[in-house]
């Protein structure tokens, strides 16, 4: 095969795949690993292609734009519970205080919070607080702000002056991008700011995401990976971007 006509197979890969890592684009074609990372140079100058750690994903993983709430719930929601069910074991004991972040696969760890011992729980999502409003052994506190309809979470300069003030024992984070050694993106501003607060008011940061959105990157990073010191994901993740994530100092829960 010439190497123009492994550029446009590899293209065809990265535009029905979604993802591909080099290890199994270099297998694939009886080439190594150089060659294919020297490919995907190219292809990524020509526009076909973004490169990320270990491997390439189309130009539009560079995301501009969110999904709604309802539609990300029922992305991904079986490996969510089960990302949600290994969140449990870091919940704090009681009279042990956390920060949820809006998302869908942090609702669904509020849904699991255990009733019986005394927590403080922090939350500006308003699913979150609608869900946990009298929930016995749980002091609920909210965050004000402006709610954006689109993630039903408050933002803007409020909310983040009052998580300035705080230092909970854990903050679950979510996350729409998250690419070892560079760290989590999100494509709003208002949104990248609250949880850019969100990682600093906790003693210990807990990142709850889908394996689909690692290796990716969305518009606005909010936390390098040197500031996370556990991701939680789902069997689906690659086993080189878990090295990668060990690399980076981060400890992995494969859920």
């Amino acid at each position: 095969m010439y190497a123009e006509e492994r550029h446009e197979a590899i293209a065809g890969l990265v535009r029905s795949h979604g993802r591909i890592a080099v290890s199994d684009v270099a297998s694939t074609f009886g080439v190594t690993t150089e060659t294919v990372r020297r490919d995907l140079a190219i292809l990524e100058r020509a526009g076909l292609l973004r490169r990320v750690h270990g491997g390439a994903v189309p130009t539009t993983a560079l995301a501009l734009a969110e999904q709604g709430l309802a539609d990300r719930d029922v992305a991904q929601a079986t490996q969510k519970d089960r990302i949600a069910r290994a969140a449990l074991d870091l919940v704090p004991d009681s009279r042990g205080s956390l920060l949820l972040d809006a998302g869908t696969t942090t609702g669904r760890l509020a849904a699991l919070l255990p009733t019986d011992r005394d927590l403080l729980v922090i939350t500006h999502a308003v699913p979150l607080a609608a869900r946990l409003a009298g929930c016995p052994g749980i002091a609920l506190q909210v965050l004000g702000g402006q709610v954006r309809g689109s993630t039903q979470a408050a933002v803007g300069p409020d909310t983040v002056q009052a998580l300035s003030d705080l230092r909970a024992d854990v903050v679950f984070v979510g996350t729409n991008a998250l690419r070892p050694g560079y760290g989590l993106s999100t494509p709003n501003s208002e949104e990248a700011a609250v949880k850019r607060a969100l990682v600093r008011a906790g003693r210990q940061v807990v990142v709850l995401t889908d394996s689909t959105k690692i290796g990716q990157e969305n518009l606005v990073r909010f936390a390098a990976m040197d500031a996370v010191d556990v991701v939680i994901t789902d069997d689906g993740v690659a086993d080189d971007d878990v090295r990668a994530l060990q690399d980076d100092g981060v400890e992995v829960v494969v859920a």
